[in-house]
């Protein structure tokens, strides 16, 4: 893509069949979202030189995002792998003025972040234990069962809303997901450990699934249930004080 003729989405639903890899971004990382995303929202919601937060990094793709778009961020995982493959690909030239800090972290705990010092969340946790990230590391999501799950989601909702300036957004997407053909709403459970904490649903971005692995293994099977196609991007803000 010619990032000259990038433009800002405008509607509650987002589709990108071309999932974006410009620089570094590559979509080998399992589940890692496309960088329409975070630079849509980077670019909406913060300001140059203004500190982002991205608490599930992943394979990095919000904090190049953030380095292309001369943001200042702090990355953080559980995940050792996720913390090598992100500081690897953070390694490309480019006349950047950012200041990026990445580390290995629970997301539960952000304790070396001072209270009301983000101006924007923007990230993208495991779906419960849909992929798993890791085989024994303690405090990852990606391992929990379903109610250990939400516990967590709770945890993180709430340093989220301590770290976050008021009035300032955090953005996070999620999906539902069917186990054994069982629906689990995880977007409403998600919703609502956020409203918990204090945050306000400012607006719900659909996104459309392309080239999900997942979406193409159940296509060939025979079933009753419609194929899930979408994802969330919840829209919640810090209110001013």
């Amino acid at each position: 893509m010619d990032l000259k003729n990038f433009k800002l989405e405008t509607t509650s639903v987002w589709s990108f069949p071309d999932r974006g890899n410009w620089y570094t971004h590559y979509g080998d990382y399992p589940g890692n979202w496309s960088p329409y995303v975070p630079r849509n929202l980077i670019l909406k919601y913060s300001l140059e030189k203004e500190w982002i937060l991205d608490q599930f990094m992943g394979s990095g793709t919000t904090l190049i995002e953030a380095k292309l778009l001369n943001r200042n961020i702090i990355g953080t995982d559980i995940n050792p792998k996720a913390y090598a493959i992100t500081k690897s690909r953070l390694n490309f030239a480019y006349d950047s003025t950012s200041h990026i800090h990445i580390r290995i972290n629970d997301a539960q705990d952000l304790s070396f972040i001072k209270d009301n010092s983000i101006s924007l969340i923007c990230t993208h946790p495991p779906y419960a234990n849909i992929i798993k990230y890791s085989a024994d590391i303690k405090n990852d999501l990606s391992l929990m069962s379903y109610d250990s799950y939400f516990r967590a989601m709770a945890k993180v909702a709430k340093e989220a809303y301590r770290v976050l300036k008021n009035g300032r957004i955090c953005a996070i997407m999620v999906a539902d997901i069917r186990k054994n053909w069982k629906f689990i709403p995880l977007g409403h459970y998600v919703i609502n450990e956020f409203l918990k904490v204090g945050f306000i649903l400012k607006d719900i971005i659909i996104k459309e699934q392309h080239n999900c692995k997942s979406l193409i293994k159940w296509s060939q099977r025979e079933h009753e249930c419609y194929l899930i196609k979408h994802e969330y991007i919840f829209i919640f803000q810090k209110e001013s004080r």
